[in-house]
């Protein structure tokens, strides 16, 4: 009997559900975040460069 209410308490005990559940969604938006900056960053390497060189090839007048 105590066997029984021991494996009933173990299925009912949700708390390390939710913390498993925290890790799966923190994982995701980690994973998510990752898959954004990896698709933009050429993008923006690209447009940084052809800022630079801009910038470079400016002269400052002094009167």
């Amino acid at each position: 009997m105590k066997l029984f209410n021991l494996i009933n308490k173990f299925k009912s005990d949700e708390d390390g559900a939710v913390t498993v559940d925290w890790v799966v969604l923190t994982a995701a938006i980690v994973g998510l975040g990752i898959a954004v900056l990896t698709s933009v960053s050429g993008g923006t390497t690209s447009l940084a460069d052809k800022i630079s060189s801009e910038l470079s090839s400016m002269t400052i007048l002094t009167h």
